[in-house]
């Protein structure tokens, strides 16, 4: 079985995390049989890892060129990573492959989450097969249980052990094969285009693959030989046509130009999910998003604002497709007006996060709802994982100088929903008579004389400055309709 993904861009971390590649210059039994376990344990959930063996790890770094392993020994080395599998229980054998680094090869194993997870190993492998067993047949050989901390593997604490048992207590839902479906309802063509997308060097090499050996490669199939069925993550990327097993597997976006309704429009976005991702954001970019350059009085560039930044919306709405439960029949919803954005998906955070961390934006989950799917986003760098969703948004707001998004979830987070406030500068651009209104009324007081904005709140009705009153000077001041000076060592504002 071959991997089917970009090696080089695989060995340098750009495919997955870099806790998720070890590198092994030599073949260690108790070292790798570890790893393979502590990887087949898959505790955070995020697909497993992959373990080379012939390159010399610096610093976390591969020492390139490669030293690789003698050819001789390939073959030897492959038979004895298999022997000393079986030395995992329950018994467990990832993929393993020959691939050529720097002209040299190289072994690479593919160590996915395991089905029959918690999985422990021997602490001391031993050399021959029956060396673990007493004069009567029994096992006498201590296990442990392995898990991966960052970039190390270490032993299970108890703790651990019960989070191990927790989340083996059933496989996620993407990685489950789909007794409805037929392999001949994956689309040989689209997964072709997956593996030109990422560089694959499976597709150059093996040219005239069929859909079952493809399907085999890309590990979306499962089952005996005579009753093969398709991964629901197969379904979902690759499928022919995803919304015959899945029906709100679809993206819907409503655009409400008024709160009446009057010209709502809708659309709605099916297929494969990476595809509806990119075409729904496509579709935001090209008709939603807006640009606004101003030129500042005090610097020469100019400043370049957009009513919601393109990054924060792909980040939000990346994440939702990824984090979407596909057995809940509710399509995610993006909502655009005069005022937000807002992305809708079900159901809410997982309950490994407390409230006060989501209140705080502390939003780290330890469980993965789509891991494969995720597996497969990130080799499209559609999304990174990780938990950088969130932050990669919030920073995109900061920069672009827009309020910070809200979340919106019941009691019992059925929902989420994440909004981004339209960028103060845009807000002119509603029509609105009442925005209008209060505006022309700034600048009117204003005209009668400068003044500070604590003055201007009081001769506006107010007992103090309020937050649409400092939003409405700041953008003023944008459009360069007021300015700022200071009289008497105090700042007023004065129309300009």
């Amino acid at each position: 079985m071959n991997i089917p993904m970009n090696i080089e861009e695989l060995l340098k971390g750009k495919i997955v995390e870099s806790s998720r590649i070890e590198l092994k210059e030599n073949f260690n039994p108790d070292p790798m049989v570890h790893t393979i376990c502590a990887f087949a344990n898959d505790i955070d959930n995020i697909g497993g890892g992959y373990i080379f063996v012939g390159i010399k790890e610096v610093n976390g770094i591969p020492e390139r060129p490669i030293t690789g392993l003698p050819i001789n020994k390939l073959d030897e080395i492959q038979k004895e990573v298999i022997r000393c599998c079986h030395f995992i229980e329950p018994l467990y054998i990832p993929e393993i492959q020959t691939v050529e680094i720097d002209e040299k090869p190289v072994l690479l194993i593919r160590v996915q989450g395991g089905h029959s997870r918690p999985y422990k190993a021997c602490i001391n492998v031993p050399k021959k097969k029956k060396d673990h067993l007493d004069k009567n047949g029994f096992e006498n050989r201590e296990k442990k249980y392995y898990i991966r901390k960052g970039s190390s593997t270490i032993v299970a604490s108890p703790l651990d052990e019960k989070e191990l048992y927790y989340i083996s207590s059933s496989i996620p839902y993407d990685d489950r094969p789909n007794l409805l479906a037929r392999v001949e309802d994956l689309s040989l063509e689209r997964m072709k285009e997956h593996l030109r997308q990422t560089g694959s060097s499976l597709l150059e090499s093996n040219s005239e693959l069929s859909l079952y050996e493809l399907a085999e490669d890309l590990r979306i199939i499962e089952g005996p030989p005579e009753e093969l069925r398709p991964l629901n993550v197969g379904l979902l990327m690759f499928g022919k046509d995803p919304q015959k097993f899945f029906r709100y597997a679809r993206t819907e976006l409503v655009w409400i130009p008024n709160p009446d309704g009057t010209g709502m429009e809708e659309q709605t976005f099916s297929g494969p999910l990476q595809v509806q991702l990119k075409n729904a954001l496509d579709t935001i970019k090209d008709k939603f998003l807006k640009e606004k350059i101003i030129k500042l009085p005090d610097r020469p560039e100019s400043m370049r604002i957009w009513n919601y930044p393109f990054q924060a919306v792909q980040e939000i709405l990346a994440n939702a497709i990824y984090h979407k439960s596909y057995q809940i029949h509710e399509p995610i919803t993006v909502r655009i007006t005069n005022e937000e954005l807002e992305i809708t998906s079900h159901p809410g955070f997982d309950r490994s996060i407390q409230d006060i961390d989501i209140e705080a934006r502390r939003i780290r989950s330890r469980s993965y709802r789509n891991r494969r799917i995720g597996d497969f986003l990130k080799e499209l760098h559609l999304i990174e994982g990780r938990n950088t969703g969130f932050p990669n948004a919030a920073k995109a707001l900061k920069l672009n100088g827009s309020p910070e998004f809200k979340l919106i979830m019941d009691p019992e987070r059925q929902f989420l929903s994440v909004v981004l406030p339209i960028h103060p500068v845009f807000q002119n651009d509603k029509g609105s008579k009442k925005n209008a209104d209060y505006r022309n009324k700034i600048l009117m007081l204003l005209e009668e004389h400068p003044d500070s904005k604590t003055q201007l709140a009081l001769r506006m009705g107010y007992k103090g400055i309020t937050s649409k009153l400092n939003r409405e000077i700041k953008t003023l001041l944008l459009e360069k309709k007021i300015e700022q000076v200071l009289v008497n060592g105090k700042t007023v504002y004065k129309v300009a």
